[in-house]
């Protein structure tokens, strides 16, 4: 549910203060804006038009903040830095990590020895963090020197929106729904078979007619044990959204559990990837091992795949402590 505008500004001032100081300064600013809004409306203006006012008088929340936390915009200079300082971290989230991602498959592509493409990727990594952080604050500190406009202005209408406190409905029914799918595509594959082929070229699988046949993408050995594995994993993930709901958001507890089930799940696959034990073998000589297919096909998709499998899990992992963070920060 979205708040008013100044629910959603002292919430943009307030997120990044110390837990002890922002309910002192939540107070003042509810009192100094009511204020401010009821002079206006005195006035004669209406209470929307008062409101959207009074907030733009007041300025961008982060450099209001910065005041209450006696934490001085220097470096670049007053006008630029938060500008620089948001772009800055923008940056150095995506573009290290994009570079060490396109290097570590450049070389597992090349077949090099694991130890080197750690390494390398290290580098890269290391490199290409220094270079974000010195052209970007050179960028900045040129324009502040020639007086340049970098075109990015505050307004009230860029406040973000107020976050509900806790895990919706709707976000545990998505993720059952998404989990349930996810179980039945792994027995529809087991006991049915997503893959369908033409009866006259390959004679394994299940027959559906006397013209297409359908084949497990998955290796069938894989069932029970790793394909049961499996589902286990997907059933304590769908206990953990139940348990975010119930516990109406993120704990640092079932944040370690998402965790350890992230990384459970994407050893398992990596594992069965990198010992060629996932794909089905005849679904691997119909599709892959072919005259017309270059032999370093099958290792290229493997590689891309364990670097996909690898992200999510990352990803997830990440995405479930941030949760943590902003729900640790929104109690009072």
């Amino acid at each position: 549910m979205a708040g008013t505008l100044t629910e959603r500004y002292i919430g943009a001032v307030t997120r990044s203060l110390q837990p002890d100081a922002q309910n002192d300064v939540r107070a003042e600013l509810e009192a100094s804006i009511a204020d401010a809004v009821e002079a206006r409306v005195e006035q004669g203006e209406n209470q929307a038009d008062a409101e959207h006012a009074v907030l733009t008088d007041l300025g961008d929340p982060a450099v209001l903040a910065a005041g209450y936390a006696d934490r001085p915009l220097h470096l670049i200079g007053p006008a630029y830095y938060l500008t620089w300082w948001r772009l800055l971290k923008l940056l150095l989230w995506i573009v290290p990590a994009t570079a060490m991602v396109g290097v570590t498959i450049a070389n597992a592509i090349a077949d090099k020895p694991i130890g080197e493409i750690i390494g390398q990727a290290v580098v890269v990594g290391i490199t290409t963090i220094v270079h974000v952080a010195f052209w970007t604050t050179m960028v900045f500190f040129i324009l502040e020197r020639t007086g340049a406009d970098t075109g990015m202005k505050w307004s009230v209408d860029s406040l973000p929106e107020a976050q509900e406190d806790g895990v919706g409905r709707r976000d545990l029914i998505a993720s059952l729904v998404f989990l349930g799918v996810a179980s039945a595509a792994f027995l529809w594959d087991r006991f049915i078979g997503f893959a369908l082929f033409s009866g006259d070229s390959i004679d394994v699988g299940i027959g559906l007619g006397s013209q297409t046949i359908a084949v497990p993408i998955l290796d069938p050995d894989l069932w029970p044990w790793w394909t049961g594995g499996a589902l286990v994993l997907i059933g304590l993930e769908a206990l953990l959204a139940i348990a975010v709901y119930a516990g109406r958001g993120w704990r640092p507890a079932l944040a370690a559990v998402n965790t350890v089930l992230a990384i459970a799940f994407a050893a398992g696959a990596v594992y069965l990837v990198g010992t060629g034990q996932l794909m089905n073998p005849d679904f691997l000589q119909f599709t892959l091992y072919r005259d017309d297919v270059p032999s370093d096909v099958g290792r290229i998709l493997s590689v891309l795949l364990i670097v996909g499998i690898v992200g999510v899990a990352v990803w997830d992992i990440i995405d479930g402590w941030l949760k943590t963070r902003r729900a640790r920060l929104g109690m009072r």
